[in-house]
């Protein structure tokens, strides 16, 4: 006996426990992204309108990529109706590029994870977010045109409104943080240059004159016939004239290699960087925040810069959804690393940020070590005021609920849809199924093993002789074995 037949008796189009995660689960992302939420989503999520932090620990499997995905859709439709309240999303959850970069800084025994991670700080954090952001606002500034969904489209009348300053500061943090492989950053950052009409005429005074004092001192030199007898007073008449233009492009140089230094997390080449800054009015760059030492002030400013920006685009908040934290080939699972990566986010200023809201979705291995925290760490990061949850549990009746919206989402005939009893005979009560469901804790289990046990109970019967419900023998074989082999996966990754 097949599943497919098992499934097409009762009335379902699709296996609805086939996929095990969230990112790749049709049925989730077509049926039950906007319906089935943890029992904590009010929490966890908050209002759109006031974005708050959420620290949020749970185990493999227990829907913090889900949980990600559902804030996203959410805050997109919010957007949708609000346009002028927008929220701007970052994803904070792919990390493997800015480990790399990251690495590549360091020399000789510092390029071990365990102790490169010991030396990532919170203004990396910061630059890696501003490099999400700033390279997201570019690509819509950029791409206007072809970009109409309304929860993140950026319209021509926007950015007629953005002030002179407000163009500056985009310019200035696009040329510090925007990253794309589609083009060389001057061609980039000179299309979006032309794309806000900002004027840069002033940006070549200095060369403008450098070229007419030349043109003056050659003229008056061959006049005068001053080659012959006079050569380096001539020489020494060009210098003076370039002069400025040459202290300028030192000074550029040397803060962008300071730059390029400083930010770790990407590989910003300083002669690239320099070019950009050139194009500046020079005066417009005097008193501007640079990232160029080891601190976060800097990175404060261009925070607020960023935000400043957003907010006449008509993105009122910024929510970073932050997952994944154990995923990247440099952190591979290890607990320790993964606090070493996420313990300098912990900082009440940068959580409590105004505008932003921070959604920390965290493993489980990680919440041992706030026990073994001190008191000066529990001072800066003050976790009692961001909504801290240590469990992203789920209970059995939470878990029942959720496997029988699945199997009304695959269900063939939407008004008499399957429920979780139509797939059991008679000795199987639903306080049972409750309290076995409870047992496996979190969905991705309850999944594992909801699919196996189709697959146990139809190897029980031929084609010829089916049976169509579970009964309660299988129910407790399959679990044992399915407990068992459970107890032995942690085991062994535990060696790991």
């Amino acid at each position: 006996m097949k599943i497919s037949q098992l499934m097409e008796h009762h009335g379902i189009t699709s296996n609805p426990f086939s996929q095990e995660d969230a990112s790749t689960d049709h049925v989730f992302a077509d049926h039950c992204v906007n319906g089935v939420h943890h029992p904590g989503w009010d929490k966890i999520y908050g209002h759109p309108d006031h974005p708050s932090t959420s620290v949020v620990f749970g185990e493999k499997g227990s829907g913090k990529t889900a949980l990600r995905m559902q804030m996203r859709n959410e805050l997109r439709a919010h957007n949708r109706t609000t346009p002028r309240e927008r929220s701007f999303i970052i994803e904070y959850d792919d990390f493997n590029p800015f480990l790399d970069n990251f690495r590549e800084r360091m020399l000789g025994r510092n390029r071990q994870p365990e102790k490169m991670l010991k030396k990532w700080r919170l203004w990396d954090h910061m630059d890696a977010i501003l490099v999400i952001g700033v390279t997201k606002m570019v690509d819509r500034v950029l791409n206007y045109k072809t970009e109409t969904d309304a929860a993140v489209a950026i319209s021509e009348e926007q950015l007629t409104n953005l002030t002179r300053n407000e163009k500056r500061d985009l310019l200035l943090l696009a040329a510090f943080y925007d990253r794309s492989f589609e083009e060389s950053p001057l061609i980039r950052w000179s299309a979006l240059r032309r794309k806000l009409k900002y004027s840069n005429v002033g940006s070549w005074k200095l060369l403008t004159a450098g070229l007419v004092g030349t043109a003056v001192v050659l003229g008056v030199a061959f006049w005068q016939q001053l080659f012959t007898n006079y050569f380096w007073w001539v020489a020494f008449a060009l210098l003076l004239v370039w002069l400025p233009q040459l202290w300028k492009l030192f000074r550029l140089a040397w803060s962008s290699w300071d730059v390029a230094r400083q930010i770790r997390v990407i590989d910003r080449l300083p002669n690239s960087l320099r070019k950009i800054l050139g194009r500046f009015p020079s005066q417009e760059l005097i008193g501007q925040p640079i990232p160029s030492r080891n601190r976060s002030d800097d990175r404060y400013e261009l925070l607020a810069k960023f935000q400043s920006v957003l907010k006449t685009l008509g993105f009122n908040h910024i929510v970073v959804l932050m997952d994944r934290v154990d995923e990247p080939h440099l952190i591979n699972g290890s607990a320790e690393r993964m606090k070493d990566l996420v313990w300098p986010m912990f900082d009440n200023k940068f959580l409590k940020h105004p505008g932003f809201g921070f959604k920390m979705l965290l493993p489980a291995d990680m919440a041992p070590y706030l026990q073994k925290q001190g008191r000066d760490f529990y001072e800066r990061s003050r976790l009692d005021k961001q909504n801290l949850i240590l469990s992203l549990a789920w209970s059995g009746q939470a878990l029942y609920d959720m496997t029988n919206d699945r199997l009304k989402a695959c269900s063939e005939d939407s008004s008499n849809p399957v429920v979780v009893p139509n797939l059991f005979d008679e000795s199987v009560s639903k306080d049972m199924l409750i309290e076995t469901f409870g047992k496996l804790r979190v969905p991705r289990h309850l999944f594992k093993f909801l699919h196996r046990l189709m697959l146990d109970h139809c190897s029980k019967y031929t084609d010829d002789d089916p049976t169509w419900q579970i009964g309660r023998e299988t129910i407790q074989t399959t679990l044992a074995l399915y407990s068992r082999d459970l107890e032995a996966f942690d085991r062994g990754a535990g060696t790991l």
